[in-house]
């Protein structure tokens, strides 16, 4: 499983908190801003690695292609 930061996490949860305070005026507190983002991570985790996976892979075949036909441009006519 993938750690964040421990700088990057603690701007999340910050995030976390701030949204819960000023959506539903709640005030989570530390264990319950570690909890949401345990829950959603755990969750969403895996998936979203996987969403970007695949724009990857898509970006590279792309890349690919074009390698490819810039590759041909370079070759000289023969005579």
């Amino acid at each position: 499983m993938y750690s964040f930061k421990e700088n990057d996490k603690k701007a999340m949860l910050d995030e976390i908190a701030y949204f819960f305070k000023e959506e539903y005026d709640l005030d989570l507190g530390i264990i319950g801003t570690d909890n949401i983002f345990d829950f959603f991570t755990g969750m969403m985790g895996d998936r979203i690695y996987n969403m970007a996976l695949n724009d990857a892979k898509r970006f590279y075949k792309k890349y690919a292609e074009e390698m490819e036909t810039d590759f041909y441009t370079l070759f000289k006519d023969e005579r």
